[in-house]
């Protein structure tokens, strides 16, 4: 504990040392660009290029902030006075080997059965998926339509469906799964504390059924997690929007009395713009648990990834312009923030640093005229090598972060197997980008993820009460 507390120590010594110095170097560079007549060709591009950088970091820095808030605190939420009727919403493609384990799950909460309706949509199903949900009692509707196959228009006809029978407002709110997930058994209780407290859309914490399976399981793992300490932490407390991602969040049936919407390759961050854009919070519940299954197979991380990314550009074109407006025109400070903030998130910045790497190619042609072949090619070699690996370093140190933060929460794993999930954790990272590039030109299609893990929410409870129990005994 003691070297944890002593590594905290010193971060926050380089950041008190490190801050002056970056604010410092930024003046200067700005207070550059006003002697352009004094530089050489060089001496442009390479200036150009650090006020583009520079730019970026001060749009970003609010981050920061959140970063601290993360490492310290969370918002939490009193006991509720009023149990609401929640209506779950989950959409099943072939999901035969998973989707008993969740609606079992479901069945185990500690909230009042007659409170809460499971509904499944069986979307273009060629396996027995319907007959096993209608055998572990929820609500089944199948749905065959090969034009429209993305998961928000399974969720669009689902809704209707709802409408139809039940009326969609019949519901205080709804909760979408994906079919693999698992819920601890008082997520519901927990998740209704934040609605009883008036909030209209909430999310949760993400843990990883398959954590451990391979580097690639673990590098989302550890995405999830990073999400919550840099975002969403933080993001509750002051009252602002997080970013809904995929699965394991609830919401106001106030926000679907006109049906589903988001049918886009990523309907959760359509969702979360357009919410933004209305002037919807979305806050963040630490205390409500689920587990998710993560991919493993290196071919379906990257089609998932260029799928992210392509939804990411069309959830800026979407709402983008819009959000932009709100933050000049929003009824006050928290939502003109909170519009900028989201605009920020949505904006697919690998794309614009297009610009950046003009200039950078400008100064790479500039280097060779003023310096020569030799050092250019130095030059080039230097900086992106460097960069790489400083990137590289940095993100090393958040998968650490992440595995000393959230030691009680995740399965347990030996010191070694950590050590190599952070050292692959930056790959994430650079098949980001890349996906983000591939996604720009390619016309990409939704397919669904595979799931075969048959683990059950006693499995998972059985291991972390296991895990705990370890622990007392080696105190």
């Amino acid at each position: 504990m003691d070297s944890i507390i002593s590594l905290i120590s010193r971060l926050f010594d380089y950041l008190i040392s490190y801050i002056p110095d970056k604010i410092s170097n930024i003046c200067q560079t700005f207070w550059n660009v006003t002697n352009f007549e004094s530089m050489n060709a060089f001496e442009i591009a390479k200036t150009l290029k650090n006020c583009w950088g520079h730019i970026i970091t001060i749009l970003l820095l609010y981050k920061t902030l959140y970063i601290i808030v993360g490492f310290f605190t969370t918002r939490r939420f009193r006991s509720a006075k009023k149990q609401h009727k929640y209506a779950i919403l989950i959409a099943a493609r072939n999901e035969s080997t998973v989707i008993g384990n969740l609606i079992d799950s479901i069945k185990k909460q500690d909230y009042p059965a007659e409170l809460i309706t499971t509904f499944v949509v069986a979307d273009n199903c060629t396996d027995n998926t319907a007959e096993i949900v209608r055998k572990n009692g929820a609500v089944c509707y199948e749905r065959f339509d090969e034009e429209n196959k993305t998961k928000g228009f399974a969720l669009q006809f689902l809704l209707d469906r709802i409408e139809e029978d039940y009326g969609r407002l019949s519901f205080d709110g709804y909760f979408i799964f994906d079919a693999d997930n698992l819920l601890k058994s008082d997520y519901v209780t927990r998740m209704n504390e934040s609605f009883d407290e008036g909030e209209k859309i909430i999310t949760s914490y993400r843990n990883t059924k398959n954590f451990d399976e391979n580097w690639i399981s673990a590098s989302y793992a550890i995405h999830w997690l990073r999400t919550i300490r840099k975002t969403h932490r933080a993001r509750s407390v002051f009252g602002l929007a997080t970013n809904i991602q995929g699965t394991g969040f609830l919401f106001a049936s106030e926000l679907v009395k006109d049906g589903w919407k988001y049918t886009s390759l990523t309907e959760d961050r359509a969702f979360t713009a357009d919410a933004v854009a209305q002037g919807y919070p979305i806050s963040y519940n630490d205390s409500a648990e689920f587990y998710d299954e993560q991919p493993t197979c290196l071919k379906i991380a990257l089609r998932q990834r260029i799928r992210w990314a392509k939804g990411h550009i069309l959830a800026f074109v979407e709402s983008g312009l819009q959000l932009f407006v709100n933050m000049f025109t929003a009824k006050d400070f928290k939502n003109r923030f909170m519009a900028f903030d989201v605009f920020m998130l949505i904006t697919p910045r690998t794309l614009f640093a297009w610009a950046r790497r003009i200039i950078v190619g400008a100064l790479y042609i500039a280097c060779y005229i003023h310096k020569g072949f030799f050092v250019t090619l130095f030059t080039v070699f230097w900086w992106r090598i460097s960069w790489r690996l400083g990137n590289h370093f940095v993100a090393m140190i958040e998968a650490i972060y992440v595995f000393i933060m959230e030691r009680k929460r995740i399965k347990k794993m030996s010191l070694l197997k950590k050590a190599w999930f952070a050292f692959t954790w930056p790959l994430f990272d650079i098949i980001g980008t890349v996906s983000m590039y591939i996604a720009l030109f390619m016309k990409v299609t939704w397919k669904p993820i595979p799931h075969e893990s048959c683990i059950n929410i006693d499995d998972v409870s059985a291991d972390m009460t296991e895990e705990r129990e370890k622990e007392k005994t080696n105190v």
